[in-house]
Formats: structure tokens, C-alpha cells, sequence
């Protein structure tokens, strides 16, 4: 997928990927720090507690290719 204004991929990044599991080509780096997180336990992600913090580690919903109109649409219900 070519990047645009619903993907990006940084393949220059020290980090990249970041997630394993969903194949670079296909790895969305738009939603670098997810924009769901402060909705808690009802981001829907697949996430972690760790010593009472909110893990996303094994998270792979923001960096999905597909991941930006899912998300936009979530937000447009929470904010």
C-alpha cells in the first residue's frame, strides 16, 4: 500500500516494526501512538495491565493497513 492520508509506513524508523506480526509492507505506522488508548478497557484493543498500567505490546488494531477509518470512526463516538 502506497502511504497516503490512511497509511504510512516508516521504514526508517529505529523501531520499525514496532508490533510483529502483521507484514511490513502491510505495517501502518499512522497511528504511531494509538489514539484509543484513553478510552481504557474499551479501546477494543488487545492490550495488557502490567503493575496497573496499560500494556500494548502485543496490540496490532492501529497498525492494521486498514486501521484508519476503524479508528476515525470510533474517536467521532468519543470526542
Amino acid at each position: 500500500m502506497d502511504n497516503s492520508e490512511r497509511f504510512f509506513c516508516n521504514r526508517e524508523c529505529r523501531y520499525f516494526p514496532c508490533h510483529k506480526g502483521i507484514p511490513e509492507e502491510d505495517f501502518n505506522c499512522l497511528f504511531c501512538y494509538c489514539p484509543l488508548y484513553f478510552l481504557g478497557e474499551e479501546c477494543g484493543g488487545d492490550y495488557i495491565m502490567k503493575n496497573g498500567v496499560k500494556s500494548c505490546i502485543n496490540c496490532l488494531r492501529p497498525h492494521r493497513p486498514d486501521s484508519f477509518s476503524e479508528i476515525n470512526s470510533i474517536l467521532k463516538q468519543h470526542i
